[in-house]
């Protein structure tokens, strides 16, 4: 083979390679433009259905633009978009975001306000706010914004309970928006039917006649006018006793006889005593016949007068020596018998006496008191004595029992105790039925004073949530808790000075359910 016919070869062989590159290269690249265009109109469409044909053209967008015709460009309405920056509530409205707070880190809640207009802060000093609070109840509050470092800030507080629709209206410069937040907080959702089967009773709030009152803590005692200690009188040795321990006694009954040599000397002066006035009286008899008829003469008649005068007083002198002592003048079953008796219809609380025992002229035998009285002794404080007075009613409850009853204050120490500090005073208590028991524990609640409030609810009504007096208000579909504050109160009723109106609906009997809904609620949101 020859040079030329090799070269003649290798070029055909490239004229081929060459046109198979070219022929490859042009379908490659009909196929990648005809594979782009299809993207490019792929991503148009889908842009195209994203924003839906009636966002360019067709009837929902007339009716879209027609709609914001309808609000005009001076005032629109906002949506709520989230949580803001300060931890408050965005509402949003087009461009313009207002962040809303109730704040209540100084203690006392206020509505903060902070405006944004295409995500840039407002200065406060060129927005004019009010605040239009309406409540479940029908009320209406009405508060003015005022500028607050790099906020605006209501001019008053925004009192509780939290439980309102809230209206922001703004205006910058030419432009009215208004700006709606809902709050329920403290709102216990009820129907009529699980109202009803909670038995949650409902009441209005009204006038009512407070009793002022004071408590006091007492003890049931003896009434000391009507109790005895029984003592001898005379010393002696205990023959019998029929007195028992706890027993009803009637007055004079007998209790024990003792057997007393001292009594038996005394029976006998008078015995003795007795015999010389006998034989005095017979003397002066005869004497003054005979003075009368002459035949003595007048001093033997005025001698034997005077005898007879002295007999009688010793006699009288024996007899009341006996009396004192409780001795009976006849000497029944032995010159010695002393017989004890009982000194008034009573019970024998105390007993110090045994048979045979010698006793004392001054042993303390026995203790008798008539129950059917009893004094009821309060410790008055000193601060207080100025509201127990004798002649004051006042209702007496024992703490170890269910029983009540009434009396009137007797007595009011004049003396305070050097230790206690306090004074003492009693009360005089009818015990027909013996259940007051001295030791018997009390408390005494002395009534001073009963005045008509204006506003007034059931003292059941009233419960305590975070330290504070709440009741439970009737709003449509449930209760709103009312922090109100409390007056005067007594077991029925207690005054409201502030919170509620009268002819308010509030949740009487049954009201603890609602503070433990809410309690229940608030474990299960810190959950």
């Amino acid at each position: 083979m020859n040079l030329k016919n090799m070269t003649t070869r290798i070029s055909r062989k490239h004229l081929i390679a060459v046109a198979l590159i070219i022929a490859f290269g042009g379908v490659a690249g009909g196929f990648i433009l005809h594979g782009g265009q299809g993207a490019s109109e792929s991503e148009s469409h889908a842009h195209t259905e994203e924003h839906g044909d009636a966002e360019h053209h067709g009837a929902k967008a007339d009716k879209a633009h027609a709609e914001d015709a309808s609000h005009g460009d001076t005032e629109h309405h906002a949506q709520t978009s989230g949580p803001g920056a300060h931890g408050g509530t965005l509402l949003t409205d087009g461009t313009t975001r207002a962040e809303i707070q109730l704040d209540e880190s100084a203690g006392e809640p206020i509505m903060r306000l902070w405006l944004l207009d295409n995500g840039k802060p407002v200065a406060p000093g060129a927005v004019k706010a009010h605040l239009t609070l309406t409540r479940p109840t029908g009320e209406v509050e009405r508060m003015e914004f005022v500028v607050d470092k790099d906020s605006l800030k209501t001019r008053g507080t925004i009192a509780e309970p939290h439980v309102f629709e809230a209206v922001v209206v703004v205006e910058t410069g030419s432009q009215t928006r208004r700006f709606m937040l809902n709050r329920e907080e403290g709102k216990v959702e009820l129907s009529n039917e699980q109202i009803k089967a909670a038995g949650v009773e409902i009441d209005k709030a009204g006038s009512a006649r407070i009793r002022s009152s004071l408590q006091l803590p007492g003890e049931i005692r003896f009434n000391e006018d009507r109790t005895a200690h029984v003592v001898p009188r005379v010393a002696g040795v205990v023959e019998s006793v029929s007195a028992n321990l706890g027993q009803i006694v009637k007055k004079g009954q007998v209790l024990a006889v003792l057997a007393s040599p001292a009594l038996s000397e005394q029976r006998s002066e008078l015995m003795a005593a007795q015999k010389r006035l006998s034989f005095a009286r017979t003397t002066y008899e005869r004497e003054r016949k005979l003075w009368e008829e002459k035949i003595s003469a007048e001093q033997d008649y005025l001698q034997a007068r005077q005898v007879l005068r002295e007999a009688e007083i010793a006699v009288a002198n024996v007899q009341q020596k006996l009396t004192a002592i409780g001795a009976s003048v006849d000497a029944d079953g032995g010159l010695n018998r002393y017989v004890l008796r009982a000194p008034f219809d009573g019970m024998v609380v105390e007993k110090h006496i045994a048979l045979g025992e010698a006793v004392k002229e001054d042993g303390q035998v026995f203790t008798i008191s008539d129950l059917s009285t009893v004094w009821a002794e309060i410790s008055v404080p000193a601060k207080d004595l100025a509201r127990v007075r004798v002649g004051e009613k006042v209702t007496i409850k024992a703490s170890s029992f269910d029983s009540t009853a009434t009396g009137t204050v007797a007595y009011v120490g004049a003396l305070i105790g050097e230790q206690t500090r306090t004074a003492r005073a009693r009360v005089l208590l009818s015990n027909p039925q013996g259940s007051w028991r001295p030791g018997l524990f009390v408390n005494v609640e002395v009534i001073s004073s009963e005045t008509e409030v204006p506003v007034a609810v059931l003292s059941e009504a009233i419960q305590n949530m975070d330290g504070k007096s709440v009741v439970f208000v009737r709003v449509d579909g449930g209760f709103v808790t009312q922090p109100v504050q409390t007056g005067r109160s007594d077991e029925a009723h207690t005054e409201v000075v502030s919170g509620i109106k009268a002819g308010a609906s509030y949740a009487a009997a049954g009201s603890f359910v609602l503070k433990a809904e809410i309690g229940k609620g608030s474990a299960e949101h810190a959950h």
